[in-house]
């Protein structure tokens, strides 16, 4: 029988607390838990269902009841903590930005290949069903030549000069905040659905907000508010993508339409139980669930019948699940690791770099181009 895997979080808020979710859903403990103070780590132990508490994120890496390491931190410290549970041959699932630098994200990304251990970033839109029937279909040819990919990911939890968040800093979040945050979700999502990769892209970056209040006094504001991108991608199709985390009304809107010659594919995670599939004749919306959906990929992660809508939580579950199947050497297809870790921080730096300099630029390769989960040596090592 293969022993149940035990999980070490790092960091003890929003993210911890879905990370902490999913660890059970996959039938896995939290050996423990560590905080930015043995008071955080303490509270936070009881509220995700600790075992118990760590003394801080070094202890935790070091503590042999801890087989997966969970890093759900401020963006600027998972660079270090990432090379400090690899280095501990432990595995690793760390939160999105891998790293704040292309070199950090390319450095962590070749010391978990040369460790052979797994290493996963949450891009858990790729596991909702309605997505994974997308990406099926799309492999079949059923949209035909796909030319135009477009969409938008929109929230409004910073509307309002008042609202702010570490993220907003620089020095925490990194050089950008709307894109970096959730602008390679959709990225990914594209990428990962479509079989395209975005070679080319420009990008303008704007703020709805050039001050935000901190501790009662407002403060300048160095990231952005939002973004615009128009991109090209390596099988010939155009594209653009519209990020905003100030626009009202919209909580978590990912959305995307990938148009083919023969036909389109919609996907709105707000609404997360239908996939709409446009024909010149016919627009189809096809409920989410097992006995609806048509391609292994969809009927997989299809868990309940159609009506009973999968959402977030349900995505991330899968993710782990598949995760920590991965680190018990069994082959899960699609899984994000952290060279799709590197590839965000290639397209963040160009968008970056774009821009700053008002001009198109060149998004480099991550030097691999299979798929990064089959070539991955931590996957291989852990068949033998």
């Amino acid at each position: 029988m293969t022993p149940t895997l035990r999980a070490g979080i790092i960091g003890t808020g929003f993210m911890g607390a879905v990370h902490s979710h999913a660890v059970r859903a996959a039938g896995s403990a939290i050996s423990a838990v560590a905080g930015s103070s043995q008071a955080s780590a303490e509270a936070a132990a009881a509220k995700l269902g600790a075992l118990t508490a760590a003394g801080s994120a070094e202890e935790l890496i070091a503590r042999d009841d801890v087989d997966v390491v969970h890093i759900c931190t401020p963006n600027a410290t998972h660079a270090d903590l990432a090379r400090k549970a690899i280095a501990a041959g432990k595995a690793v699932i760390c939160e999105k930005p891998l790293a704040t630098s292309v070199e950090d994200a390319r450095e962590l990304s070749g010391l978990a290949d040369q460790a052979g251990v797994v290493a996963a970033v949450p891009f858990v839109y790729r596991f909702y069903p309605a997505v994974r029937e997308a990406r099926d279909r799309i492999r079949a040819g059923e949209a035909g030549r796909l030319w135009l990919l477009h969409g938008s990911y929109l929230q409004d939890w910073l509307a309002g000069a008042e609202a702010t968040n570490w993220r907003v800093d620089s020095q925490l979040g990194g050089a950008s905040r709307a894109f970096g945050d959730i602008g390679v979700h959709w990225c990914d999502l594209m990428e990962f659905t479509t079989g395209h990769r975005i070679t080319r892209l420009m990008a303008r970056t704007s703020r709805a907000y050039e001050q935000r209040e901190t501790g009662g006094s407002l403060s300048p504001v160095a990231t952005e508010d939002g973004a615009t991108l128009l991109f090209e991608t390596d099988r010939g199709a155009t594209g653009s993508l519209v990020v905003s985390q100030v626009s009202p009304g919209r909580k978590n809107r990912l959305w995307f339409s990938f148009d083919g010659t023969e036909a389109s594919f919609s996907f709105n995670q707000e609404r997360p139980d239908t996939l709409q599939i446009g024909r010149t004749d016919s627009s189809t919306d096809i409920p989410v669930g097992p006995q609806t959906l048509s391609t292994p990929g969809g009927r997989r992660y299809a868990m309940l019948p159609p009506g009973h809508p999968q959402g977030y939580q349900d995505s991330f579950n899968a993710f782990v699940a598949d995760t920590y199947a991965a680190v018990q050497g069994q082959e899960r297809e699609g899984l994000p690791t952290f060279r799709d870790g590197l590839r965000a921080a290639l397209l963040t730096d160009a968008v970056v770099t774009s821009a700053a300099q008002q001009s198109w630029v060149d998004v480099p390769g991550t030097g691999n181009t299979l798929d990064p989960f089959k070539s991955s040596p931590a996957v291989e090592r852990q068949k033998q």
